[in-house]
């Protein structure tokens, strides 16, 4: 639909505050599932893509502003995504356009995103007196290995890190770290994140993971795009019997993406960290 040469990212951007749907811009998901050998008629793992888009506002008939929070789900098997620059200037047009309520706001997101990634779209709009349901901060499931002492200087990404502890035998396990760092492929700034991995099977070594973990440090690759690369090569290198693999991303330009993959029917909940 888009090429990354015609996309806002890394743009000087004019900022339209009237509802202006063709600001959406889409990438193909094809585009960085190809080199991992993976098709979408025929994924090794389902999913989500979880965004947050902090700054909604619209006006109310009578000309009063309304802020809110919308919370949009784009299912992995779509065969776009959406880029996230253009859904911040789309967001934003909303600014000086009047909807009767809030149901009307989630509807004409939801059927233009739909339409823009050529499947069915969820978004619910949150007010701020229902926030503190819904974004409550709770602790990350599983157990932090960002303070296991290792050395390494691997900052490029390197799937060989990865390694599982064969004497160990089966286990269950979630295990998460705060440390994933890897770069926005069309400017180059960082994107920050917590990932959480759940799997079963023959153990992975936790001093490895975590070494895989730090060298997307210099990689580039959009968050969606980075999390399906985890999910595989964990999948292939350790091969669990099952696996989920969920990055929570920091925001940016009020906006934070957080997608989940997994083999299984388990569903991601919507949990704030506390970079988030």
């Amino acid at each position: 639909m888009h090429s990354t040469d015609n996309l806002p990212l890394g743009k000087t951007s004019e900022y339209v505050n009237t509802y202006k749907p063709s600001l959406l811009c889409g990438l193909l998901r094809s585009d960085g599932r190809e080199h991992l050998g993976i098709s979408g008629d025929n994924l090794p793992f389902q999913g989500v893509d979880i965004w947050n888009a902090y700054e909604l506002s619209w006006l109310e008939l009578t000309g009063k502003p309304v802020v809110a929070v919308a919370e949009i789900k784009v299912p992995a098997s779509s065969p776009y995504m959406v880029e996230s620059k253009s859904l911040k200037l789309y967001l934003n047009s909303f600014c000086h356009t009047s909807f009767e309520n809030r149901h009307d706001v989630g509807e004409t997101i939801e059927l233009d995103l739909s339409v823009l990634v050529r499947s069915p779209v969820s978004v619910r709009i949150i007010l701020p007196d229902e926030s503190l349901h819904v974004f409550s901060r709770t602790k990350v499931p599983g157990l932090c290995i960002d303070a296991l002492e290792i050395e390494t200087d691997v900052y490029s990404l390197n799937r060989d890190l990865l390694q599982i502890e064969h004497m160990a035998g089966h286990v269950s396990e979630v295990l998460h770290s705060h440390l994933l760092r890897s770069n926005c492929p069309v400017t180059s700034q960082p994107d920050w994140g917590t990932l959480v991995v759940e799997y079963q099977g023959d153990k992975i070594n936790h001093q490895s993971l975590l070494k895989y973990i730090i060298s997307y440090r210099n990689h580039d690759g959009f968050h969606e795009q980075c999390v399906e690369q985890i999910f595989m090569d964990i999948k292939r290198c350790c091969k669990p019997e099952y696996l989920s693999v969920y990055a929570r991303y920091t925001r940016r330009g009020g906006i934070d993406i957080n997608p989940y993959r997994s083999d299984s029917q388990i569903t991601a909940n919507n949990f704030s960290t506390f970079r988030q």
